[in-house]
């Protein structure tokens, strides 16, 4: 989008929120950029340049507001339905793969040469992968710098960088301030939007924004609905879980507000900031394009009023894609309180045990290494089910299948059908909520067909299919809300 000059300044004379983080604004005669909402007077449209990412911003030589904090707008939502070299570079760089392996092993996890990794990232974003890790390590500085009181060191460390002389020099190039001063400027009494604030000795409690609207009922109903004990849970209003993470683990609470979803990180690991918060959004969804979304399939006069009674709905992902596929495997065929109830077996049998002092979490959830070790003759299920389950994490154990947020969506879809037991509905399941596949659909799906019968759509999985071909590239949101037709606890926040 930053290369329509024309609609990008009508969209920062309005401040329109939805494009935050679709681009960002530079102004040529204050060398500052911005958010396109950013509340100060916008510039002459003759001071103005468009740039794709802050990361291209920060290497042209621009210093990121102190008013708006660009650097805080939610993710493009370009990485949520694209799977191309870009996107999926991109994903790999927010959950921290450069600074944990380098471009080498960015490229490596690709498929592809740096070379070539450098390339296609200059060429669309405006920056190479070492400048997009770079500013969000001075995102995490900040964090950490604003809400914490560790010491200017730790924090370098914990935020990435290799040494304290870089991170003094990257925080006084993209902020304009040394460290010091930005916590002499911290707020106070109350987080800032985007930042975070220490309320407990190892806590951190930030807000995650996204792009309104947001439905939260499907959202948190579903993770809710089908959480694990011992590893997941719903306590006060909020969404508990324990995170494996690569450095250590976590214990996250998610709230939601009406403008935003404050999180709460209990880390053993400060390094795993900048993934834990990644993961969180992931999780929820949150740099989707509601309205892109809703105006396509508000098209379709059967959907139309579904989105229009509670538009904003988001798909309901994950934290760990691996423990994902094998919960799906666990609820084939069986209902939610048993699928919920083999999962909660293998937590207590072979997960790693947590101290979670302020709620009932217990676990992590068991690894693939370990699930590969289980006797199958101790799996409560029947055969076939069980060699599904062995299969699965025998190859998700040796790397055969892969799973992560770099997954080609259609090969890793076409190697899971390839699995015994693996139908249709557990690949597109696994392709919706782990790998974020944001065209994946369920015509199979009982509570798809109900809701199919009941709004007069085909009723046989091939038509449904042939009609839902104009709900693309947004069938796994049509999916939210056809669910929502239903009672099921799923579609209802909780209380």
């Amino acid at each position: 989008m930053h290369t329509d000059t024309e609609r990008c300044v009508r969209a920062v004379q309005s401040k329109d929120a939805r494009f935050d983080g679709w681009f960002f604004t530079a102004v040529l005669t204050t060398r500052i950029y911005c958010r396109p909402s950013c509340p100060v007077v916008p510039p002459k449209p003759g001071n103005m340049t468009f740039y794709p990412s802050a990361a291209a911003c920060q290497q042209a030589g621009f210093r990121a507001c102190k008013r708006c904090r660009p650097d805080t707008s939610p993710g493009s939502p370009g990485w949520n339905r694209r799977a191309d070299l870009t996107a999926r570079a991109m994903r790999l760089i927010a959950d921290g793969v450069v600074d944990r392996e380098g471009v080498p092993g960015l490229a490596a996890r690709l498929g592809y040469s740096t070379r070539q990794v450098e390339r296609q990232l200059l060429a669309e974003l405006g920056a190479g992968p070492l400048a997009l890790a770079r500013a969000q390590r001075a995102q995490t500085a900040r964090l950490l710098i604003e809400t914490t009181p560790l010491p200017m060191a730790d924090v370098a460390f914990a935020a990435g960088f290799a040494s304290v002389r870089t991170f003094n020099d990257t925080v006084r190039e993209v902020y304009a301030l040394s460290p010091s001063e930005l916590r002499t400027r911290a707020p106070r009494n109350r987080p800032a939007p985007g930042t975070a604030s220490s309320t407990s000795p190892g806590a951190l409690t930030l807000r995650l924004p996204f792009r309104a609207p947001l439905n939260p009922d499907n959202l948190f109903g579903h993770l809710a609905a089908t959480a694990v004990p011992g590893v997941e849970e719903w306590r006060d209003g909020a969404y508990r879980r324990t995170l494996r993470l690569p450095y250590g683990h976590g214990i996250v609470a998610l709230t939601p507000n009406p403008d935003h979803v404050a999180c709460r990180l209990t880390l053993s690991d400060l390094r795993d900031l900048t993934v834990a918060i990644s993961r969180c959004r992931r999780l929820l969804d949150l740099d989707a394009d509601p309205t892109a979304i809703d105006d396509q399939l508000r098209a379709d006069p059967l959907l139309a009023p579904l989105v229009d009674k509670a538009p904003g709905r988001r798909v309901p992902r994950t934290v760990d894609e691996e423990e994902f596929a094998v919960r799906a495997v666990l609820g084939q065929q069986v209902s939610t309180a048993a699928a919920r109830t083999h999962a909660a077996r293998l937590v207590a049998a072979h997960g790693d045990p947590v101290d979670d002092p302020e709620g009932g979490l217990t676990h992590l959830f068991p690894s693939t290494g370990a699930l590969a070790a289980v006797d199958p003759e101790t799996l409560a299920m029947p055969r076939t089910r069980r060699t599904t389950f062995t299969t699965l994490v025998a190859r998700l154990a040796d790397g055969s299948v892969g799973l992560g947020v770099e997954s080609d969506w259609a090969e890793t879809r076409a190697r899971l059908l390839g699995l015994p037991g693996f139908g249709p509905w557990t690949a597109d399941v696994i392709a919706m909520r782990a790998l974020g596949d944001p065209d994946a659909f369920l015509p199979t799906d009982l509570g798809i067909r109900r809701a199919a019968a009941e709004l007069g759509l085909p009723s046989t999985p091939a038509a449904l299919t042939a009609r839902a071909a104009a709900w693309r590239p947004w069938r796994a949101y049509a999916v939210q809300y056809l669910w929502a037709t239903d009672d099921h606890p799923i579609n209802f926040l909780p209380v």
